[in-house]
Formats: C-alpha cells, sequence, structure tokens
C-alpha cells in the first residue's frame, strides 16, 4: 500500500494542530463552559467534522439584524408602557418578588399587571375547541402564533373559526415556525387552507437561502399564543395540532401528547399581544402601528401577572433567570412540570440548594420518550436528583406529558412554552408567563394532582438496576446536550 509523502502528512499535522489552537482561542469566547467543554472536545476528536458543525450550529445567536430589531421592540415597550397603570397589584407580596418582577422586565421590558382573569384548560380537544369559541367573538382581528400549526380533523373546529370571522372582515393574522412545520404532514394542506380564508401568514425563522433568510437552522420560535381584539389571549404549551402530531410513528407507537393552557383577560393580554406584533415585526418588517397596547382593559379577576418572553435575540436566557430566582426563592415545595428536563449547573445547583433547605421539590416527567437524545440526557440527571431528595413522578406511557409549569409554594407559578432545557434557555424563543395569586396556583395543584395520579413514582433503588448500555446512552446523550 503506497503511503502518503511526507509533506502531505506535514501540511495535515499544520492543519490539525491550527484547528486545534484556534479552537481552544475562539470556542470558550463568551459561552457557557459546559457548551465550551463539548465542543472542545467535538473538535479534539473529530476535528474536520466537528469545525463544520461548529461553523453550522456554532452560533446560539439570532442575525444581527434581528437582535437589532429585539432592541428596538423593547426601547418601544418600555417607552410606551413606563406612565401606564397596569390594573391594581395585590397587596402584601413576599419581599422576594417585586425584586424578580424588576429583573424581568429590565431583561424583556414587559410591565408587571393587576386585575387579570387566568383559568387553565387541561383537556387537549377542549383546548381547541376553547380557543375556536375565543375567535368567532372577534370584531377587529385574531392574532394566531403557533411553533406547530395543522389543519387536520382535531383543529377543525379552530380553523373553521378562522374561516368564519375571516369572512366576516376581521382580519387574521398568522405565524408558524417554518422548521417545525415545513416537514410535517398536511404542512400543505394548512398552507392552502389559511390562503383560501384570506389570511395573512409568515413563516417563523425562515430557512431560504436563496431568499437570502438564513440563521443558524436549528433555532426555532416555540411560542404558542393566541389573541383575539386585543381582550382575550391564551398561551401555553400546546401546539394546534392532533395529539399524536399526525406523525406515523408516533400514531404507531400509540403517542398522545397532554398539555396544557391558560386562558387570560385582563392587562396581561396587551404584553402577549406585544410579544406576537415583536415577532410580527421581525418577520415582516411590518409596524402595526393601528394596534393598540397601551390601553388595558380590566380581567375577570385580580392576579398580578408578568409576560417573560426570552430566547436568542436577547443578550441573556431570560426564562432560566426566573427559574434560578423562583428555586432560590421557594421556601416551602417546588412542583416542575418539564417533558425536557436538561438542566445547566445553575439550574442543577439551585435544585438541590432546595432541596438541602428542606424545601420538598418534585419533578413530573414522562415514561415514554418522543426525542431519543434529548431523552436520555435527560435521564443522565435522575440519578443525582433522586439522591438530592427530589421525588420524580414518570407519566405513563403512551403519554407524553408536554407541560412546561413551575409552582413555588402556594402563591406563585409561571406556566408557558419553555421546557427546563438547554434548547429552550439558549436556542428557543419562549413565552412564560410569571402569575402570583392563590386561586391560580390552586388549579395548578389540582392539575398537578391529576398527572400524579396518572403518574409512577421512580425511586433510587429502581434507577440503580438500569443496565450499562442505558447509562452510556444516558451519559453520551448529555454531552451532546450542551452543543450550544
Amino acid at each position: 500500500m503506497e503511503q502518503w509523502p511526507w509533506w502531505v502528512l506535514g501540511i495535515a499535522i499544520v492543519i490539525d494542530t491550527v484547528i486545534r489552537v484556534t479552537a481552544v482561542i475562539i470556542i470558550p469566547r463568551n459561552r457557557r463552559p459546559t457548551a465550551a467543554m463539548a465542543w472542545l472536545l467535538a473538535v479534539f476528536f473529530i476535528p474536520y467534522i466537528g469545525v463544520i458543525l461548529f461553523l453550522v450550529i456554532g452560533n446560539p445567536r439570532l442575525p444581527r439584524a434581528r437582535r437589532r430589531k429585539q432592541d428596538q421592540i423593547n426601547a418601544y415597550i418600555d417607552e410606551t408602557s413606563h406612565q401606564l397603570h397596569f390594573g391594581t397589584l395585590r397587596p402584601n407580596a413576599p419581599e422576594w418578588f417585586p425584586p424578580i418582577v424588576t429583573m424581568n422586565q429590565k431583561l424583556g421590558a414587559l410591565p408587571i399587571s393587576g386585575d387579570n382573569g387566568a383559568h387553565l384548560i387541561s383537556d387537549y380537544q377542549s383546548s381547541l375547541d376553547e380557543m375556536a369559541e375565543a375567535i368567532r367573538t372577534a370584531d377587529d382581528y385574531v392574532h394566531v402564533e403557533f411553533y406547530i400549526l395543522q389543519s387536520d380533523d382535531a383543529t377543525d373546529n379552530f380553523f373553521r373559526a378562522l374561516e368564519e370571522v375571516a369572512a366576516r372582515g376581521v382580519t387574521v393574522r398568522v405565524l408558524l415556525d417554518h422548521w417545525a412545520n415545513r416537514w410535517k404532514p398536511r404542512y400543505r394542506d394548512t398552507i392552502k387552507r389559511l390562503d383560501a380564508m384570506g389570511a395573512d401568514w409568515q413563516l417563523m425563522l425562515p430557512m431560504q437561502p436563496l431568499k437570502g433568510r438564513m440563521q443558524r437552522p436549528d433555532l426555532r420560535n416555540h411560542r404558542k399564543l393566541l389573541v383575539v381584539d386585543g381582550t382575550l389571549a391564551f398561551v401555553g404549551s400546546q401546539n394546534v395540532t392532533d395529539s399524536t402530531y399526525n406523525l406515523p410513528k408516533n400514531i404507531k407507537r400509540g403517542l398522545h401528547w397532554v398539555d396544557l393552557m391558560v386562558r387570560v383577560d385582563g392587562p396581561i393580554v396587551l404584553s402577549i399581544n406585544a410579544i406576537f406584533l415583536s415577532d410580527w415585526y421581525s418577520e415582516t418588517d411590518e409596524v402595526l402601528a393601528e394596534i393598540d397596547i397601551t390601553r388595558a382593559e380590566i380581567g375577570s379577576g385580580d392576579l398580578d401577572c408578568q409576560i417573560v418572553p426570552s430566547g436568542p435575540g436577547y443578550e441573556v436566557e431570560n426564562n432560566l433567570r426566573l427559574f434560578l430566582a423562583l428555586l432560590y426563592a421557594a421556601r416551602e415545595k417546588i412542583m416542575i412540570v418539564s417533558p425536557y428536563f436538561v438542566p445547566d449547573e445553575a439550574l442543577l445547583l439551585a435544585v438541590n440548594a432546595a432541596c438541602d433547605r428542606g424545601v420538598a421539590v418534585e419533578l413530573f416527567v414522562s415514561e415514554e420518550g418522543d426525542q431519543a437524545v434529548v431523552y436520555h440526557a435527560q435521564r443522565s440527571y435522575y440519578e443525582a436528583l433522586l439522591r438530592a431528595g427530589v421525588r420524580i413522578w414518570m407519566y405513563r406511557r403512551p403519554y407524553i406529558l408536554h407541560t412546561k409549569s413551575l409552582t413555588i409554594d402556594d402563591e406563585v407559578a409561571v406556566i408557558g412554552s419553555s421546557n427546563m432545557d438547554m434548547r429552550s434557555f439558549g436556542l428557543n424563543l419562549e413565552i412564560s408567563m410569571l402569575v402570583r395569586g392563590e386561586e391560580f396556583v390552586a388549579e395548578m395543584r389540582a392539575v398537578e394532582d391529576q398527572y400524579r395520579a396518572l403518574s409512577r413514582e421512580l425511586t433510587l433503588e429502581e434507577w440503580l438496576q438500569q443496565p450499562l448500555r442505558s447509562t452510556v446512552l444516558d451519559n453520551l446523550a448529555r454531552l451532546t446536550s450542551a452543543l450550544q
């Protein structure tokens, strides 16, 4: 077998050395240590492939122009809301609560508001139908923004409601994530239906290089929200699609998604609408100046609510900072529901610290996984969590518990689209709603009790019986989860 000439080998060695030295200089800069280490391992063990991957998905930020738009949006919202009075706040807030609200507003430029009504919808089909009935009440406009939006048998009532209001002159604006929908069943049918009704629809974060629209290919707009006339809104974890997502692999396995949405009214609707308007501007360059986000209507309750947007358009991970602040503030109990729980060091430390303080911590996850890498990465934390004292509830298969919520003691909760994983912290655009009010947390507790009744508790004894192959897969997935 003919050997390579010495000068070819010499050039290869020089290139390899340059790649490794350059990686040590460039990769750790402004990057979380775990992410930097994961990328360095990839480059050192598979230099050429690792470099290509880093060039394609190594930048977790949106393009500069889009980040500049986000700054403009934040400045506009801050300016218009600075002197406004968004309802009356509840008295006697815990001393740690106002500083968290201040932090959120500094990061996301959205104020807290009082006099809000909020009610949970835990049944999947009921949520779709309640949104449809809300749409039918529209007089002026309907704003629809969902990560996945599909026209199918389960969502037909939702789409018929859009068609009905569009037919009588109501403006229907729709945003849907490009990558999440483009390769899903019924995409073409959904787009045709939107076109036929006259909806003004746009793709979020489109990957269309021939049109000059490019960013890191795995960035997603993961938000789920609906706004009707600026007076009624829905947010939560549920997409507008059948509970199987119409995917053959899910149908074959009998998988169904379990989600939680919240119907809100009052001043907080203005903040939710502001998120839609900001995403609309980001995708279209169109400022919807006719939409008033400064005039609030008193809601049906007296809950204090604050919308916390997050994503790669912001300088820091807004949702992670909110979760950390609440975990350290808890005094009695913490209930976490997250289908994908892959914490970074700070989040894991906050959970452990809560257990050390004597706070009761419970984590609800799915027994079944729908995404292999994330599923195994999540499992790699179970032993440490169990040893710290966290009770882990596994929602029984064939259901995927897709709800994303956090409740603290008996007064404060967060619900929205954000998982507690590194993707939601760094790569996805998310929306979270912070709520203060015992009556809302009581509703959350009832849902958590329902989840607990449909779950089985994972014990440390059971977990230590895991076969070696599972441990290896879990640990490998844990390493890849840090590639951001």
